[in-house]
């Protein structure tokens, strides 16, 4: 799945490029730096590449997500409906712009189910943010209808679904902003950083402020810049964009490998009546990154994790229903509202309400499903053997087991 895994000469002569000018900052020093600006070229290239008139990198995915709302005007007391399964950085930027996060189930797209986001709809509600999980997309249809129908700011968080499409438009693009995570795991890497994509002029000004402490840009330096409102620091190095932007240029070949070694283990788990698959609401633009299946019940899906971790085959399988940083019901720091600065009350209660909350329809579906990640290094021999091995795990566990759901 990552890109790290093709790091080589590309990578090294543009993180060379800035070590040679010796300025490691994005802006200023326009001199010393002999023309060399990194973080402009990757923005440029995101805008071109994933079809966005706008693109603002930060210093992580989470940065994004910050940004974006603030720039969206997202903030104290908004609610913004989020799913279930995601990051636990989707919530942790909610709270930090002193939102709240309103959590509702998820569907077999593993992602928000649109009936959930409907229900959950109030007065104080602002936003809804898809979470495209684990390379695949959303209803984005269902939710743009919704997002109409109510006037609510649909906020896209791609991070783990660069490269992906729905429709023919890059995820991250559709809704009123979206965000990559660019980290050491995701399919482009800077090692660290992020990106706040979006067609809104403004939201792009606001966001290339709110990055920078509030700065204009409109100085002749620095120091001549106005303030217009506060910002933070969320600022990309020169060195991360260097990394990215090597990065960006072998995306078709990572998504075309990825989609090549995908296909062919799908196929050894197709064979196996009992095993399902991920709903995809537009497979052609699954960037496949992962494979995600499910087996009939949660007691054979514990005694399949079971087989995988007694035959040492378990790297790459994911069993979410256990996972601590994906899934509510083990994200415990979040339902005791355990921060260490203070929350609002608001927040507060609504984070402590989430210990009694039921989400009965995603743990019958999370219970259940195992994601496979996809390696760029896999040769056919070593997909083979995963392929019949992984197999064969199944086909034991299920023989072993009468109780089929």
């Amino acid at each position: 799945m990552p890109g790290f895994e093709f790091f080589g000469a590309e990578e090294r002569k543009e993180v060379n490029d800035v070590l040679e000018t010796g300025i490691l900052m994005r802006y200023g020093f326009d001199g010393p730096r002999k023309g060399i600006w990194k973080a402009q070229e990757l923005e440029k290239a995101i805008t071109e590449v994933f079809g966005c008139k706008y693109a603002q990198l930060t210093s992580s995915g989470t940065a994004a997500l910050t940004t974006a709302m603030a720039a969206l005007h997202i903030g104290a007391g908004d609610e913004v409906i989020m799913p279930s399964f995601t990051f636990v950085a989707s919530f942790e930027a909610v709270l930090s712009v002193g939102a709240i996060p309103v959590l509702v189930d998820i569907d077999e797209t593993l992602t928000l189910d649109p009936a959930a986001v409907k229900a959950a709809i109030t007065p104080k509600t602002k936003c809804v943010m898809p979470v495209h999980m684990c390379g695949s997309m959303a209803d984005l249809d269902a939710l743009k209808q919704i997002c109409r129908e109510h006037n609510l700011i649909l906020l896209e968080d791609a991070c783990q679904s660069i490269g992906g499409t729905y429709k023919g438009k890059a995820l991250g693009t559709i809704g009123d902003a979206g965000t990559f995570s660019f980290d050491f795991v995701k399919t482009i890497t800077c090692g660290e950083g992020g990106v706040v994509m979006t067609n809104n002029e403004d939201v792009y000004v606001k966001s290339d402020a709110y990055t920078d402490h509030g700065h204009d840009h409109k100085g002749v330096d620095r120091g001549a810049d106005l303030h217009p409102y506060l910002g933070y620091n969320f600022r990309i190095s020169e060195l991360h964009a260097a990394v990215g932007l090597a990065q960006i240029r072998k995306l078709d070949t990572f998504l075309s490998i990825q989609r090549k070694n995908n296909k062919a283990l799908r196929a050894y788990l197709e064979a196996i009546p009992e095993v399902s698959f991920r709903k995809v609401p537009d497979e052609a633009g699954d960037s496949c990154s992962f494979l995600s299946w499910f087996l009939p019940t949660e007691a054979l899906t514990k005694a399949l994790v079971a087989e995988l971790k007694e035959q040492g085959i378990l790297a790459g399988n994911f069993y979410w229903y256990a996972n601590n940083w994906h899934y509510i019901s083990k994200w415990d720091h979040l339902k005791t509202a355990a921060s260490l600065n203070r929350l609002s009350a608001q927040q507060e209660q609504v984070l402590l309400q989430l210990q009694t909350a039921q989400f009965t329809a995603s743990d019958a579906i999370m219970s259940r499903c195992i994601s496979t990640s996809i390696s760029l290094l896999w040769t056919d021999e070593q997909i083979r053997e995963k392929g019949e091995k992984l197999a064969a795990a199944v086909r034991k566990v299920l023989a072993n087991n009468t109780v089929h759901a």
